[in-house]
């Protein structure tokens, strides 16, 4: 597994652009006037009946009949149909599906895709009042928004921290998690020197997931993608967020070379790898391989900004051509009730992207989880436009460059910015 990836199952999803497809104004969330819409027609109240079809990937495709069942017993009148779907072939059979217009009722998508499938009208928009913003951590939540207008709702999310090695740290009379990038500098260096760690992290070097762990360096210094007018990847911010990621290669804290999936959880425990940036699914993995009570989290560090991690999961989303909207939706509802939210995490271990499941003794009680939750208030996502998947593979490019020391963060940060200017926003 690679740390920078929100799911082990996501390694070869595939990047095909989405058949263009010619449809209605109002199949695009327009009003007569051509304005954007900015909420949905209203979902009828009452029970829920007929046939409901839907689409999920990967595990939580396998496991999600445990939820639907107990929907169908809620509403007996309802059918719900779950299709299992490899991550590695989703986005192309959703891109099929649009194109022939033989979707399902219910799709789950990853949050890097909500922007290029909401742009060929094929998603309905979340209907008013029905699921509310306010439920949900503010990053999650925006995943889903495409110009203004909601097309998709959290289901799971997850965010990033450092798992570190306790003993070395402790060993390095570090007691305290760092908070800002001196101050992690600086225990990374001490892991090294006194911990005895041949590197002080493990920071993946390019590649393809990469700029999932570099962005929240450019959110730490004030920066951003994409300021709603142009790119803004060239930015001072930016470029001193890539000088930092640099850092950690030009000052020898962490390798050069790529780790094999699976090569960096023996590593962190047998301290040879001091720290690295993963998501929850690592506390299983390393739990696995007998490392419970061996290691630590952190929370990210601040630059000049706030202390912001990257945040992703997974949404639900409703087609527009579906012929039981009102069931569609109440089953997307259903799924975001906290008592389900919860139920799910204990079915699969996703976390709860609905903030009052989390009062729930199963996280509120684990500490661990606990420090994911305080992540999940500061954590973001990039923008959600239609081209997404293409430029984030050329900041992957060029984040590698920036590692084997062959571009300077300028150079890559203009390249970036060049790169993301010529694909455009796909609007």
């Amino acid at each position: 597994m690679t740390p920078t990836l929100t799911r082990p199952t996501r390694r070869t999803v595939l990047l095909a652009a989405v058949t263009a497809l010619t449809l209605a104004a109002s199949a695009c969330g327009r009003d007569d006037a051509g304005d954007t819409a900015s909420q949905g027609d209203a979902v009828e109240q009452g029970k829920a009946s007929g046939d409901i079809t839907v689409w999920a990937m990967g595990t939580e495709g396998e496991k999600l009949s445990v939820l639907a069942d107990d929907f169908m017993k809620e509403n007996p009148d309802a059918k719900v149909t779950v299709t299992a779907v490899p991550w590695d072939g989703a986005h192309n059979k959703i891109s099929a599906a649009i194109a022939g217009q033989q979707t399902p009722d219910v799709t789950m998508l990853g949050t890097t895709w909500i922007g290029e499938f909401a742009k060929t009208g094929a998603l309905d928009v979340v209907p008013p009042d029905f699921v509310k913003e306010d439920d949900f951590f503010p990053g999650a939540w925006e995943t889903g928004v495409v110009d203004g207008t909601s097309f998709s709702v959290p289901w799971y999310v997850e965010t990033r921290l450092l798992f570190v090695n306790k003993a070395v740290a402790a060993k390095a009379g570090i007691t305290e998690a760092p908070t800002t990038w001196a101050e992690l500098t600086r225990a990374m260096k001490d892991m090294q020197a006194k911990g005895g760690a041949k590197w002080g992290t493990y920071m993946q070097p390019g590649q393809t997931g990469a700029w999932q762990t570099v962005m929240p360096f450019v959110w730490q210094n004030g920066g951003d993608v994409y300021d709603g007018q142009k790119f803004t990847l060239d930015s001072p911010a930016a470029v001193e967020a890539l000088e930092y990621y640099g850092s950690f290669y030009t000052d020898g804290l962490s390798t050069k070379d790529r780790l094999r999936d699976g090569e960096q959880e023996p590593k962190l425990l047998s301290g040879e790898i001091a720290s690295f940036v993963s998501g929850p699914w690592h506390i299983g993995l390393l739990n696995e391989l007998g490392g419970e009570g061996k290691y630590e989290l952190w929370p990210m560090p601040s630059g000049p900004g706030d202390a912001t991690s990257f945040i992703g999961g997974s949404n639900m989303s409703v087609f527009k051509n579906t012929e039981n909207r009102d069931g569609a939706w109440k089953f997307v509802s259903y799924l975001m009730r906290p008592e389900v939210q919860v139920k799910w995490y204990q079915t699969v271990n996703d976390l709860p992207a609905v903030q009052a499941a989390w009062d729930d003794a199963a996280l509120s009680g684990d500490e661990q989880l606990s420090t994911f939750g305080d992540q999940l208030d500061k954590a973001k996502a990039p923008p959600s436009i239609p081209t997404w998947e293409q430029i984030a593979a050329g900041l992957d490019t060029e984040l590698e460059k920036i590692a084997k020391g062959t571009e300077s963060a300028a150079d890559a940060a203009k390249a970036m910015q060049a790169q993301a200017t010529s694909i455009g926003t796909g609007g």
